[in-house]
């Protein structure tokens, strides 16, 4: 496993231990996202961070400004039934891509939030994707 293999499951044990929090992220809103792998078909976890747009929620495919998007982001194309971990709580959701002005809305309201993505697309030389993850309402019997 490479170091940064090891890092995340770190992260995701103390995430797990302290119902949602890194001490590393401060008050930074995470989640744990549990997808499909688009090409191996395994179940594959990644602890991201996420915008709550009151009843759904943004998490964004920067990379640290990295050229390509992250593999979670094609994760979800392939398969966009996904559960997501919220401090101690699991919840089934669809991840469907935002598009257009939704996008930028969201991306425009995360960057005043949190500054040091600001030269991410243009870093990346790619815009990046934001992806909505919409919880799933179980049917009551």
């Amino acid at each position: 496993m490479t170091d940064r293999t090891e890092m995340n499951k770190m992260r995701i044990a103390e995430f797990r231990a302290n119902g949602g929090k890194v001490a590393t992220f401060g008050d930074t809103t995470l989640l744990v996202l549990h997808s499909i792998g688009a090409k191996t078909g395994r179940e594959r976890v990644s602890m991201l961070i996420y915008r709550d747009l009151g009843g759904s929620y943004a998490i964004f495919g920067a990379a640290n400004g990295s050229p390509h998007n992250p593999s979670w982001f094609y994760n979800l194309i392939a398969h966009p039934e996904v559960e997501v971990e919220f401090g101690t709580g699991i919840v089934k959701a669809t991840a469907r891509v935002a598009h257009d002005e939704e996008r930028q809305r969201i991306w425009d309201a995360q960057r005043a939030d949190m500054p040091m993505i600001e030269d991410y697309p243009a870093q990346s030389g790619r815009v990046i994707p934001v992806v909505i993850l919409e919880p799933v309402v179980e049917p009551v019997d």
